[in-house]
């Protein structure tokens, strides 16, 4: 893009500041702006004039999940019928990894985090651990499609290149980074972070395929045939991947997505549970669940909206193209986002000072026609690490971890 050219954008949009310390810029530094300027969708800054319509929800019932007992009735069915898939190349897994060790107190990417205590065990190796079992029973490799971000990239890449993948074949391991998003004032004029920077984030765990597709990794899935994604998330070091039973279930039952769900623990427990929203599958966050709704029973007398979801779906790849064509709600956050004050100096505030802009997975969902909620055993596959200490802690992973037969 030239100088010109992203004036002319910048016009249409109103952000003709992005440019006010050009004329001060290294070469390299202009042609790194003008890039950022060119690759930044700003038809979504309009968004935030009417943010409050974005959030409605429609009308919520509950969606009945496929439990335990039903699954272990079908155990055997299932996992031929997604062993065949997964034997046949049909399946790959992508893997959501942009985010950083922050919160457990390092500032490395979460996924190189050690949860050993007597040896090195780190959050990757976990993951690929649970894969790699896949792997050895159907003797088939499995294409891994990992998720970086602009912060972590090059720390993720490098990391797993050291440890030689944790036993993984290479060529089977594919990085792309996560598209970013433009962070603005409450105004919708975007912040820069330097001087010829944008202020920009991660566009949200619902850009994970777009992502995908403009890294050009779309073309080698429609190259080897994968039908069947499962997409899930870099903290839960005990989820089960290209879950054979999973697979069978979610292709027997002619469904179009899966969700790994968990019965609660508590009517309150932080979590998004799996509903209908007018009529179509979607997901309810902990904190939109009303009282109405955390009460409400079924015909057997069980809490209605009682399975939350891991992070970990299914997605048929051929519906996710046909739902691309069209664009993805959006989400507009209330953020604090580090700025340039008027006299190019950087602030960090202490309190929220504007928007970031995200997709979320729960919306891929709802634009399907349908969704197999499909349960786990917590114990078994559920150890979220958000925390150092306390609940869904690098404590509370390690002792079920432990308690799974896992050395640390």
């Amino acid at each position: 893009m030239t100088l010109e050219q992203a004036r002319e954008k910048l016009e249409k949009y109103g952000q003709e500041h992005l440019l006010k310390y050009y004329g001060e810029l290294s070469e390299e530094e202009k042609g790194s702006l003008l890039k950022q300027i060119e690759e930044t969708d700003m038809g979504i800054l309009e968004a935030c004039k009417h943010r409050e319509e974005l959030t409605k929800k429609g009308v919520i019932t509950p969606l009945a999940s496929m439990q335990l007992d039903e699954i272990e009735a079908n155990r055997a069915g299932f996992t031929a019928v997604g062993m065949e898939a997964i034997r046949q190349g049909r399946v790959g897994a992508v893997l959501l990894a942009g985010g950083m060790g922050t919160r457990l107190g390092s500032d490395d990417p979460k996924g190189m985090y050690n949860v050993g205590i007597t040896r090195k065990l780190y959050i990757f190796e976990c993951l690929i651990n649970n894969l790699m079992e896949v792997v050895q029973e159907s003797g088939t490799w499995i294409h891994l499609f990992v998720m970086t971000s602009e912060k972590n990239h090059q720390a993720t890449v490098s990391f797993l290149k050291e440890h030689e993948y944790f036993g993984y074949q290479e060529e089977y391991v594919h990085f792309f980074k996560q598209d970013m998003a433009a962070a603005t004032d409450y105004q919708g004029k975007i912040y820069l972070e330097a001087k010829g920077r944008l202020s920009t984030s991660p566009n949200g765990n619902g850009g994970w395929f777009t992502s995908l597709k403009s890294n050009g990794l779309l073309e080698l899935i429609q190259e080897q045939g994968i039908e069947w994604l499962n997409v899930f998330a870099v903290d839960n070091v005990l989820q089960r991947i290209a879950d054979p039973c999973f697979i069978g279930a979610v292709i027997q039952k002619k469904c179009v997505v899966g969700a790994k769900v968990v019965r609660k623990n508590a009517p309150d427990e932080k979590v998004g549970v799996m509903c209908l929203e007018d009529g179509r599958p979607s997901i309810v966050e902990y904190y939109e669940l009303t009282e109405e709704l955390m009460n409400a029973r079924d015909e057997n007398g069980e809490p209605a909206y009682n399975f939350g979801v891991i992070l970990n779906y299914l997605f048929h790849e051929q519906e996710l193209e046909h739902m691309m064509a069209s664009s993805m709600p959006l989400h507009i956050v209330e953020k604090k986002i580090p700025y340039l004050d008027e006299n190019g100096e950087l602030k960090k505030p202490q309190e929220p000072n504007g928007y970031k802009y995200e997709t979320l997975v729960l919306d891929m969902i709802h634009q399907l026609d349908s969704c197999l909620p499909f349960e786990v055993e917590r114990n078994r596959e559920f150890a979220p690490i958000k925390n150092r200490t306390g609940i869904d802690s690098v404590e509370s992973a390690r002792a079920l971890l432990q308690e799974n037969g896992v050395t640390l």
